[in-house]
């Protein structure tokens, strides 16, 4: 990173800068929920978005289609009220595995995440006999890891067969505690020469659909400089943010908490500058 760029403006809330945005991306486990609970403050603050005028399309890496992802929400008793619409990288996934219809796929990945195929063209085979590898994350991430998999991707890598990551995040916090994600898997299978493509954060297919969606829905261009992104990692949300043009917010509570939710605002300054990226604006949780 530049030691010229910007230093990162602490935020006590949203409220301070919501008038400068018409859309906010925000992301979902990590900032709305921890895969447990929902955080109210991140509700309110996000009701408060849109009775303010400022578009909110939930943005999120989760390897399934948006109305999955809306009925957990609402088991987590976040209303509708909270947001606009939702894009996950399982529905730009989804667009990937129809480029390959009838092409044979060995899936990797727990059975929960089955919807992301269904009624989709894409027949699933063993490892051996597969055109191409689906992964949307580890089989049990309570304990396997990466090096779970190392004689299996060596095989696919040894064939040459693409990997479609169905979600590009290393880790999620669930419940306080840190488990790894497809992007763990999918970094592994780089490293031994393999190729990955993308389906989610930070590449920008999912961030073009969610500005796209927000547009038709406001009825008028967005201006990216009008655009905030909101999450809690800085590969994915805060990198992705950057690329696209649009003001990263980084909630600190998330997956960096470790580093960052203990230190002053002194020591965060000189975390940010140590990471590839560095966001705008951070506070500790979304709040408003």
């Amino acid at each position: 990173m530049s030691s010229e760029s910007p230093a990162t403006r602490a935020l006590s809330g949203f409220s301070e800068i919501a008038d400068r945005f018409d859309l906010c991306l925000c992301d979902v486990w990590g900032v709305v929920h921890n895969g447990v609970v929902a955080h109210r403050g991140a509700i309110d603050a996000l009701v408060a978005m849109r009775e303010r005028g400022t578009s909110v399309v939930l943005v999120t890496n989760a390897p399934r289609p948006r109305e999955l992802i809306a009925a957990q929400l609402a088991m987590f008793g976040v209303p509708q009220s909270a947001w606009d619409a939702i894009v996950t990288s399982g529905d730009v996934c989804r667009a990937l595995i129809q480029a390959r219809a009838g092409e044979p796929m060995y899936r990797l990945g727990p059975d929960r995440d089955l919807p992301l195929i269904a009624g989709l063209d894409a027949p699933e085979v063993q490892p051996e006999k597969a055109g191409y590898v689906l992964c949307t994350g580890l089989l049990d991430d309570e304990t396997d890891t990466p090096a779970t998999y190392a004689d299996l991707l060596t095989g696919f890598a040894g064939r040459g067969l693409t990997m479609i990551c169905a979600n590009p995040d290393l880790v999620v916090e669930r419940g306080g505690r840190i488990v790894p994600c497809a992007g763990s898997v999918a970094l592994a299978y780089e490293e031994i020469g393999g190729k990955v493509i993308y389906a989610g954060k930070p590449h920008k297919p999912i961030y073009e659909l969610a500005l796209a969606i927000a547009e038709e829905k406001r009825g008028a261009p967005i201006a990216r400089d009008r655009v905030c992104a909101v999450g809690d990692a800085i590969r994915t949300d805060i990198a992705g943010a950057e690329a696209f043009g649009a003001a990263g917010i980084m909630v600190l509570a998330g997956i960096h908490a470790q580093d960052l939710m203990e230190a002053s605002w002194d020591e965060r300054h000189g975390w940010f500058g140590q990471q590839s990226h560095r966001p705008a604006y951070a506070l500790p949780h979304l709040v408003w």
